[in-house]
């Protein structure tokens, strides 16, 4: 049930309105930005919608099955902040957005349409379209632990309880060359060992990419100079002299804990599950699958 203000009731009854859609989006960085398909700009609860952005919306479908809801806006890149590179950097992921319908003439008269949530951005060359989906997104999210034989806790955080601050589990380092969009040497980690930061994460500290974080895909050494990969190419192009920080990876194996780490008392996996080579044995006569109780 939508809460409509008496004068933007008595508005709608008139027959004749003036009525505009407005969209104000919240990054996970705090910022806010409004715009509005109106040719004008338009201001309410502290925010400037811009107008002629370049969105557009598509029809708001709503149910009652506690299906995700969705709805797209589609545009051009029509608009000094919404940026390329922001997108493919994103910044613009799992923004929160609320959809208003406003008269563009009072703007005080406006009711709520829609709160969201920025979910799967489609690019092509020259428009871009995102997908708003509907809050009931969050009732078909994981809750609660998963019975695996790996670790399910994030190396370093509140269950790991591993301290990445450690100068034997973090690094920094200067990149010497790049040898593809996502591949470099680098100086500085000569003191580690080969794989040692394989699984961990990378953060720009100068250069394009500063600020960033990256996933390391793979650590070599080639002549005594690091060899970093990363999961993923940078928005940016990494170039020589970038510095960055570096802390170890984990492959959320129970030996891996134990010998890299020594961190087994706080292993968040279940080692002595059973697993999939359960299911499948036999009974044979090597004397090890006779059948009987494992």
């Amino acid at each position: 049930m939508k809460n409509i203000l008496p004068a933007l009731q008595t508005h709608l009854d008139s027959g004749t309105t003036t009525l505009a859609w407005c969209w104000r989006i919240t990054r996970a960085d705090g910022t806010a930005f409004g715009f509005t398909d109106h040719d004008r700009v338009l201001m309410f609860d502290g925010t400037e919608f811009e107008p002629e952005s370049g969105l557009t919306a598509s029809e708001i479908r709503s149910g009652a099955d506690l299906s995700v809801d969705a709805q797209d806006a589609a545009g051009a890149l029509r608009s000094d902040r919404i940026t390329e590179a922001d997108i493919l950097d994103g910044r613009w992921d799992n923004a929160e957005v609320e959809l208003w319908r406003v008269n563009w003439q009072a703007p005080s008269e406006r009711v709520l349409m829609r709160r969201g949530a920025i979910g799967q951005i489609r690019r092509g060359r020259h428009a871009f379209v995102a997908e708003v989906r509907s809050m009931s997104q969050l009732l078909g999210q994981t809750v609660g632990r998963t019975f695996q034989a790996s670790c399910d806790a994030a190396l370093g955080d509140a269950r790991c309880c591993h301290d990445l601050e450690d100068p034997a589990f973090r690094g920094a380092g200067t990149v010497i060359d790049s040898l593809r969009d996502r591949a470099f040497t680098a100086s500085g980690l000569g003191g580690f060992a080969p794989g040692w930061f394989r699984f961990g994460t990378l953060t720009w500290t100068s250069g394009p990419n500063a600020g960033r974080r990256a996933e390391v895909l793979a650590h070599d050494r080639s002549d005594g100079i690091a060899v970093l990969t990363l999961l993923e190419a940078p928005i940016r192009p990494i170039g020589a002299g970038d510095g960055f920080t570096i802390r170890a990876g984990c492959d959320k194996r129970i030996a891996t804990c134990g010998q890299k780490f020594g961190n087994v008392a706080n292993f968040r996996g279940f080692p002595h599950i059973p697993g999939q080579d359960t299911i499948l044995r036999y009974a044979s006569s090597d004397g090890r699958h006779d059948g009987g109780v494992l």
